[in-house]
Parts: C-alpha cells; sequence; structure tokens
C-alpha cells in the first residue's frame, strides 16, 4: 500500500470513529496569537506543547528557518490575514538551534535540483527573470539575528498597526526551551 493509500485508509476510521471531536475549533484563534516557526519536524508537537498552546489557541505560519524574506511574500500575507481578518492581535516569530537553513549550502542544493532532472537551461532562466537563487537559498548565519531581522519587518511593516506586539524567540528542539531575543512589549 502507498503512502496516499495509508493516509486515507486511516482517515476513513479517523472520520468514522469521530476522533476529530477533541480538535473542533473556530477559524479563529483563542489567544489572539500569530506564531512563524521553522517547518523542523521536531518542533510540530513540541514548539504547542513547550507554549501551552492547545488546538486553536494560535495561528501557526510554517517556513524554511521561520524567516520573513520579503514583506509583501506569502508569509506577510498570512500574517496581515491572521491580524485583521481572524483577530490576532500578537505575534512570536521562533527559530530554533541546529536549524537545517544554518547548514544549507545554495551550490549544493542548485546541483542537486540539476541532478534530479532540473535543467541548467531552467536553472539559467529562473536565475535570467530576476531571482538569484543563491540569495533566495541563502544559509542562516545567526538563528538570533535572522530571528531578529523577521521581527524588524514584521514590526516596521507599512500595513500593520505600530501598537502590534510582535515577539522572537529561539527554541531548543530537544528539550523545548525557549530563550526571548526580542520582547515585544518592552521593544516597540
Amino acid at each position: 500500500m502507498n503512502r496516499l493509500d495509508e493516509i486515507l485508509v486511516f482517515n476513513q476510521q479517523f472520520v468514522e470513529n469521530r476522533e476529530y471531536v477533541p480538535y473542533q475549533t473556530s477559524k479563529f484563534p483563542d489567544k489572539k496569537l500569530v506564531i512563524l516557526s521553522c517547518m523542523d519536524t521536531r518542533l510540530s508537537d513540541l514548539l504547542p506543547r513547550a507554549m501551552n498552546l492547545k488546538n486553536g489557541d494560535a495561528k501557526f505560519i510554517k517556513n524554511a528557518g521561520a524567516v520573513v524574506s520579503h514583506p509583501f511574500g506569502s508569509i506577510m500575507r498570512s500574517i496581515l490575514v491572521a491580524v485583521y481578518d481572524l483577530g490576532a492581535d500578537e505575534i512570536c516569530v521562533i527559530g530554533h538551534h541546529g536549524c537545517g537553513m544554518s547548514s544549507i549550502n545554495p551550490d549544493e542544493t542548485i546541483g542537486k535540483m540539476i541532478s534530479s532532472g532540473i535543467s541548467r537551461d531552467t536553472i539559467d532562466t529562473v536565475e535570467r527573470v530576476g531571482v538569484n537563487l543563491n540569495a533566495w537559498l541563502q544559509r542562516i548565519d545567526s538563528i538570533p539575528d535572522s530571528v531578529r531581522e523577521s521581527v524588524r519587518i514584521i514590526r516596521t511593516h507599512p500595513l500593520l498597526p505600530k501598537s502590534l506586539c510582535v515577539h522572537g524567540l529561539v527554541i531548543d528542539p530537544e528539550t523545548g526551551k525557549l530563550d526571548v531575543v526580542v520582547n515585544g512589549y518592552t521593544s516597540k
């Protein structure tokens, strides 16, 4: 049985047994919180538990490195929707120790693309239209500095209210310990 079939068989039982009931909530975050975190698999259950969050408490946005790389990209769009349409009034940017983005090598990643069948012509075309793949795949040199920069981009965004609290934290993916990098209450 392939992975999709396994998922669908499990899902059918999940629905028939009404196992979804404990997870029912509204689309509005109960704690009015948005969390931007890394997509690292170690954080899926650990991060909400380490923050005492249950299903429905927060809006979770995930990407590689917990990075806001563009003030008008999809991460900021999600934050804006969470604030204006879903009632969030606080944001936490949470990076983590041992992030894969701190060891990524853009040239190696591009090499893997080519090895998997992406043509050099395609890579060149993407770069000719203005995407610098090396910059786009840039490694994170300092997790705390990266968190601070993402907090800065959010806090100074022209479409967000200045009263919005934006915090920056770094979590240990082994223990769940949170270290504050930016306290949004005291650094406005």
